[in-house]
């Protein structure tokens, strides 16, 4: 809220602090005589206005003098709020309990309200946000469980839930965004961590092909698949995209061979002799990364 010089850092990096705490004092020299000030300003204010109210009965003050003194007396202890506003305003503070991260000022840095002091994370527990597909949209609600585990070696599942589904479908991707809480009593997790998510689902099972092997004509999207050794032109719908691979709805069975090179010599019925083949492969089960 304010910017200065630095005077003291009150704290080490990965220290776990509470709201209220100060983690950064600026310079306030100003501020605590202005404060001081104002508490004079206050007082004299307060000493005229109850001399002029005692005077009052007696006729000796006009009424006009004494509302005088009484907007005087409370003016000055408005003045008096703000100068201490702006002294709090000096020290930095933490907004709730976590654990602080490295300094990046050092008393003697002058700083300002675009410097970046720190960071503070409450790690109680973490949210994780994850796409699903479109054609789950129904299938997901708040409170339902999920299980996640992150990329170390040997991690073991951890349990969230949901508690908030996007309303906006991705036109890109044709996924909506899910977000989930994570407990993290042990303090094993940290915030920017990635997991792999899984939600088990009872939904419609899709084909996974290559993205080299969607081709596009007049009538919307198809693929080559090697059926009894010859090319056969199959209609598809498009129903995900992911890296590299596409969701698609059709006929395919699972394990067809799909063309992926050589697409512009395709005909319906020619022979083809295949190498080692990409196969198409479907799940009942939706596995999606962070």
């Amino acid at each position: 809220p304010t910017s200065g010089e630095v005077v003291a850092v009150n704290f080490e990096p990965g220290q776990a602090v509470k709201a209220g705490d100060v983690l950064v004092q600026l310079d306030a020299e100003k501020e605590k005589l202005a404060v001081r000030l104002a508490e004079l300003h206050l007082e004299e204010a307060e000493l005229l206005y109850d001399r002029y109210e005692r005077s009052a009965g007696s006729g000796a003050v006009l009424p006009t003098a004494l509302d005088a003194a009484r907007l005087a007396a409370e003016t000055a202890s408005v003045e008096l709020e703000r100068s201490r506003i702006a002294l709090d305003d000096r020290s930095i503070t933490a907004v709730f309990n976590g654990y602080v991260g490295s300094s990046e000022a050092d008393p003697g840095d002058r700083v300002d309200t675009s410097t970046r002091i720190t960071t503070l994370d409450d790690r109680g527990s973490l949210f994780v946000s994850f796409a699903v597909p479109e054609a789950f949209i129904g299938e997901l609600a708040v409170n339902d469980e999920v299980q996640m585990r992150t990329w170390n070696e040997g991690s073991g599942d951890i349990s969230g839930v949901i508690i908030d589904i996007g309303s906006r479908i991705d036109p890109t991707n044709r996924t909506f965004t899910v977000r989930a809480r994570v407990g993290n009593a042990d303090d094993r997790l940290r915030p920017g961590m990635s997991f792999r998510v899984r939600i088990d689902v009872q939904g419609k099972m899709y084909a996974v092909i290559s993205e080299t092997g969607l081709q596009w004509g007049a009538d919307g999207a198809y693929v080559w698949a090697v059926i009894d050794g010859s090319a056969t032109r199959v209609p598809v719908r498009v129903v995900q995209r992911r890296e590299g691979q596409i969701l698609v709805d059709s006929e395919l069975k699972d394990g067809a061979i799909i063309v992926v090179e050589g697409t512009q010599n395709m005909r319906d019925g020619i022979a083809v002799d295949h190498g080692v083949p990409r196969v198409a492969a479907s799940s009942g089960s939706l596995s999606v990364p962070d």
